[in-house]
């Protein structure tokens, strides 16, 4: 766990929030700094159908991909409201497989702390550990 936090980009996600949220459409924002020093913004993109509704964490690393920039240094997740929100267990596997190290801003105990994403994730599935058997076995 990391005491250093990026109070810019919880701003940013704030503020992005101030400016975007659509209730039923954007109800979390996201901040992404990237270890070149980048800053990244998105917002949650709900669907009534909400299996294609995208997080707001995977819509600022889908934006900072296309900048060519996802080594993400820190990311933080907020409410309508301002909260920080901890993310999903789909936007830990997405921050992790762009970026092991990352850390993620969360608030507990009433203070905002940085902690390793991986602490997050414990056991993540890695596909390189699974080779695919099958293709020996047919050959």
């Amino acid at each position: 766990m990391s005491e250093i936090v990026d109070r810019e980009i919880i701003q940013a996600a704030r503020d992005i929030m101030l400016k975007r949220y659509v209730e039923g459409k954007h109800s979390i924002g996201a901040a992404i700094r990237t270890k070149n020093g980048n800053l990244f913004v998105g917002v949650h993109v709900e669907a009534n159908c909400g299996r294609i509704s995208l997080c707001a964490e995977a819509v600022a690393i889908g934006i900072a991909a296309t900048n060519g920039d996802t080594e993400i240094s820190q990311i933080v997740a907020v409410t309508e409201s301002g909260d920080i929100v901890p993310p999903c267990g789909m936007c830990r596997e997405l921050i992790a497989d762009y970026s092991p190290d990352a850390l993620v801003i969360l608030e507990t105990d009433d203070r905002v702390k940085c902690f390793p994403v991986l602490d997050l994730l414990p056991e993540k599935y890695n596909s390189s550990k699974y080779p695919n058997r099958r293709k020996e076995q047919d050959s």
